[in-house]
């Protein structure tokens, strides 16, 4: 059952392994490929960087909950069920009745291209009226890890104010996790400096992840290092070097020396939306098991791979079995991978014709 406002009976919150607070919107793929003006239909599904997360990280096996508010709509109905659906629990998400769920539109090009297009219906929306007074901190606090974004921030004063709460450093807090996800966009009406408040909250977390690009547009920083030197605070900082691979900082100190690099796989792309929440999930996963940084770094890219192969920003991630095989090929072997569209149904004797080369990568790489 969803709530209608924040909850006050002394409840017993069942602690998950994750918390994901973000807004989720209601999604409009095109039917096909041009500008938003030319394209005839479109059709419905969900996104939003938290709630991906949590999708995944569900999907790899790991209890989830989602925490956010939507419009008492058709919308909303929508987006509570679907996210439910991938098995994640939706209890904690308020019903607005006085504020529409937010949507948007998108064209099918690449993200990275000026082609791209997309179009969002979220001012005013349920989400943009979170507040620490209108959640229940006590459900977002029940898990290990607590993961939030900048987009959240971005949203209104409200929001910012419950991200600052959530961030604070305090005894018994879970471990905090945050994506910076800069969305100058998003930023453009408010009152506060997004790029101020993106480092001020990332300052506050236990793990960061932050592009290697975003932090130089938002941050001026020239590479991985200059991020670190800039963010010293955080355990772990994941940068993404794009197509290069990814640089995680930590645990075992602060210093901008204490690296560990990861390259990312060859992969066939399919659409690129959704590659960076599938890539956090899998890195929290892999946190979650306590798995060595490089391996979790892979596993990151894992995810990322599943995404990127499918059309649409959710995507399920490989078998954790498959995915713990080539996270521990050699490094020869994991930059033979090639992975294309259906590489995750591959099964663990490797009999996939859509494979995308993993097992044979994996037997080339394996110790005799």
């Amino acid at each position: 059952m969803t709530a209608t406002g924040p909850r006050t009976a002394p409840d017993v919150v069942e602690v998950v392994d994750v918390v994901a607070l973000g807004e989720s919107m209601v999604t409009f793929l095109p039917s096909r490929p041009g500008p938003l003006a030319d394209v005839p239909s479109f059709e419905r599904a969900i996104g939003g960087a938290e709630s991906n997360t949590a999708c995944v990280l569900a999907a790899a096996g790991h209890p989830a909950r989602w925490i956010s508010a939507v419009g008492q709509d058709g919308f909303g109905d929508h987006l509570v069920r679907t996210i439910g659906e991938y098995g994640v629990d939706v209890s904690y998400v308020r019903r607005d009745p006085h504020r529409p769920t937010g949507v948007y539109f998108r064209t099918a090009g690449d993200r990275a291209t000026d082609a791209h297009e997309v179009a969002y219906y979220r001012a005013g929306s349920a989400a943009s009226a979170m507040t620490p007074h209108t959640v229940d901190l006590a459900a977002a606090r029940a898990a290990r890890v607590l993961h939030l974004s900048g987009i959240t921030a971005a949203l209104s004063a409200g929001c910012l104010d419950l991200l600052r709460e959530l961030t604070a450093r305090r005894p018994g807090r879970p471990l905090v996790s945050f994506d910076v996800n800069h969305r100058p966009g998003l930023w453009r009406d408010s009152a506060a400096h997004g790029p101020e408040v993106l480092l001020e909250l990332a300052r506050g977390a236990d793990i960061v992840f932050v592009g290697e690009d975003e932090a130089r547009e938002a941050w001026g920083l020239r590479d991985a290092a200059a991020v670190r030197e800039a963010l010293p605070e955080p355990e772990v900082l994941v940068v993404k070097q794009g197509g290069r691979g990814a640089t995680a900082y930590g645990p075992d100190g602060t210093s901008a020396g204490a690296a560990v690099f990861a390259p990312s796989l060859d992969v066939d792309v399919v659409a690129a939306v959704g590659a960076g929440d599938a890539f956090a999930a899998g890195f929290l996963s892999a946190t979650l098991r306590a798995l060595p940084v490089r391996d979790r770094l892979r596993h990151g890219h894992l995810a990322a791979a599943a995404a990127l192969t499918t059309s649409g920003d959710l995507a399920a991630p490989p078998a954790r079995d498959l995915a713990d095989r080539l996270a521990a090929l050699d490094d020869p072997a994991w930059g033979r991978l090639r992975l294309g569209p259906g590489w995750t149904e591959t099964d663990t004797a490797g009999a996939h014709p859509d494979a995308g080369h993993a097992d044979r990568a994996e037997e080339e790489g394996r110790t005799p």
